[in-house]
C-alpha cells in the first residue's frame, strides 16, 4: 500500500487506533494465562501515550495484539475490536497484514540489540521495508534508506556497514529508522531505551519527539518509568494484572491520581527534595495471571481495599470527559482525605 493510498484511508477518522474490549490469553496444557483482559482504549492521531505498569502486567501483549502478532498457540484473542485507521487488525487476512505492519503500524521490539540481522548491512534493512510497502527499485529503496539514516542522526555512508560496527545508541536510531522508513501512522515502542544509558537516551527520547512533531506519528510508548512518560507523553494508561485501571491526560495521572495503585507508583519514585528520605515501596507482588481474584486485583496490596472490592470486580468509572479510573472507592470523600493523610504526609 503507498504512501498516497494511505493518506486516503479514512480522512475523517479522529482516532488512529481504538482498541475495544480486548481480552487476550495464553492456553496452556496445565493453566490458563491471563494476560489481557477487556481493555479498551483510543489514541488521537499525532498523540503519544504512555502505557505503564509492572513487569508482566500485560503491556507487551497488548503491542503484540495491536499488530494480530499474538503467537498461535498458545497465544488465543479472546475477544474485542483494534482498529487502525477503522480497519479491524484482527480480521485482516495475512497478505493485508503484511501491507499494513510496516505502512500504517510499526513496533519497536523490547530488545532492539538482536533485532537486527547480523549478515545484511543496515541499509539494506531499513531498504527491505521501503522495497515492500512503496513498490520501488532497489537504487531508490537504498537512497530513501540513507535518508532514513541521516534523520535518525546517522551519517547516510554508513549505510553499508553491518549492525556489529554500530554502538548500542547507534542500533537503537537504526533500528527506529526501520520501523519510521515508511512513515507509519502508529509507532509502537516496546521499552526503547531501557538497555541505553543516560546520555544516549536521552538522544533518543529527542529523537522520537521531533520525528513525531515533523512526521505527525502516532505513538504508544510502554514503559516503566515515569520520568520518561512525564517527558514526551500527552496521554497515559496505567495497567495492572491486564487491566487499564487508570488512563487520562498526563496532567490528569500525575496531578489528579484517583487510583491506589497509580498513587503507589509515585510514592516508590525517590524524593530528590529529601535525599534521606525512606522509599515507600507497594507492598506485595502482582498476583498470578493464572489465578486472578475475582474482585479488584488490586484489592490484597491496597491499603483502603473494603470487602466489596475483594468480592466485586471493578468497573470503570469517568472522573472527567478525559479521566477515566477502575476504583470505586476514590468517590468516598473520607476515602480521599484518609489518602491525602496517608500518601502525602
Amino acid at each position: 500500500m503507498n504512501a498516497e493510498n494511505r493518506e486516503n484511508l479514512r480522512p475523517d477518522q479522529e482516532n488512529v487506533l481504538e482498541i475495544d474490549h480486548l481480552t487476550v490469553h495464553y492456553v496452556l496444557e496445565d493453566e490458563t494465562v491471563e494476560a489481557v483482559n477487556d481493555i479498551s482504549i483510543q489514541l488521537k492521531k499525532g498523540k503519544i501515550m504512555g502505557l505503564v505498569g509492572e513487569t508482566g502486567a500485560g503491556k507487551t501483549s497488548t503491542a503484540l495484539a495491536v499488530l494480530n502478532l499474538i503467537p498461535d498457540p498458545p497465544g488465543v484473542i479472546r475477544s474485542g475490536r483494534v482498529l487502525i485507521n477503522g480497519r479491524d487488525m484482527l480480521k485482516l487476512s495475512k497478505k493485508e497484514l503484511e501491507e499494513v505492519r510496516g505502512s500504517e503500524v510499526s513496533m519497536i521490539f523490547q530488545d532492539p540489540m538482536t533485532s537486527l540481522n547480523p549478515v545484511f548491512t543496515v541499509g539494506e534493512q531499513i531498504a527491505e521495508s521501503i522495497r515492500l510497502h512503496e513498490k520501488c527499485d532497489q537504487k531508490k529503496a537504498m537512497e530513501r534508506a540513507e535518508e532514513m539514516l541521516s534523520l535518525v542522526g546517522i551519517p547516510p555512508e554508513r549505510a553499508a556497514e553491518y549492525p556489529h560496527q554500530f554502538s548500542g545508541g547507534m542500533k537503537q536510531r537504526v533500528v527506529i529508522a526501520i520501523a519510521l522508513a515508511c512513515n507509519p501512522h502508529l509507532l509502537l515502542a516496546d521499552e526503547p531505551t531501557t538497555a541505553l544509558d543516560v546520555t544516549i537516551q536521552a538522544q533518543v527520547l529527542d529523537l522520537m519527539v521531533n520525528l513525531k512533531q515533523k512526521m505527525n506519528t502516532s505513538m504508544i510508548f510502554i514503559t516503566h518509568d515515569l520520568g520518561i512518560v512525564a517527558e514526551i507523553c500527552d496521554e497515559v494508561a496505567v495497567m495492572y494484572a491486564g487491566r487499564i485501571i487508570e488512563r487520562g491526560t498526563l496532567d490528569d495521572i500525575f496531578n489528579h491520581t484517583r487510583h491506589p495503585y497509580t498513587e503507589g507508583l509515585f510514592n516508590s519514585l525517590p524524593d530528590i527534595d529529601n535525599r534521606t528520605a525512606e522509599l515507600k515501596p507497594i507492598p506485595g507482588l502482582m498476583p498470578d495471571p493464572t489465578m486472578l481474584p475475582k474482585g479488584c486485583a488490586f484489592a490484597p496490596r491496597c491499603p483502603y481495599a473494603r470487602p466489596e472490592c475483594i468480592e466485586t470486580p471493578q468497573k470503570e468509572q469517568a472522573v472527567s470527559d478525559t479521566h477515566f479510573v477502575m476504583c470505586s472507592a476514590y468517590q468516598d470523600p473520607s476515602f480521599r482525605i484518609q489518602r491525602q493523610e496517608v500518601f502525602y504526609e
